[in-house]
């Protein structure tokens, strides 16, 4: 170990790096979720993706409360580390941090089914009209 440097120090920037790559994973993911079925070449991976966040909320749900993404639970264990006191909701903080708006948990929770039920609505549509037009 080289003088001045302390293994909590390593840890902090690890986890530093780790809420970074959390933060661009998981926002990417969500945002692909909401768009993916745009495009015909994503249509499968998008319907997978809805799939799997469903899978999560409803099915890992039942034993760790509705909702549950390990994505969030990951990362929320990351920023714990780091000091961070966040909301209950991915969405929340994601709002918070690109707008500075502290969105109420009721409301961020209704937007976030809203728009997941929405997303994998048009995936469905889009993926019945392909195989129809083939």
């Amino acid at each position: 170990m080289l003088a001045g440097r302390c293994s909590s120090c390593e840890h902090q920037q690890v986890d530093g790096a780790l809420n970074i790559v959390f933060f661009v994973v998981h926002t990417s993911w969500v945002a692909f979720n909401c768009v993916g079925w745009i495009w015909r070449r994503t249509r499968p991976w998008q319907l997978a993706s809805v799939s799997l966040t469903a899978l999560s909320w409803f099915g890992l749900g039942v034993w760790y409360g509705w909702g549950y993404c390990p994505f969030t639970d990951w990362h929320w264990e990351v920023r714990a580390r780091l000091g961070h006191d966040d909301p209950p909701s991915y969405i929340q903080l994601l709002i918070r941090e690109l707008t500075g708006i502290d969105l109420d948990p009721a409301w961020a929770d209704a937007l976030t089914v809203t728009t997941l039920l929405a997303a994998g609505l048009l995936s469905i549509v889009s993926h019945v009209r392909d195989r129809r037009a083939a």
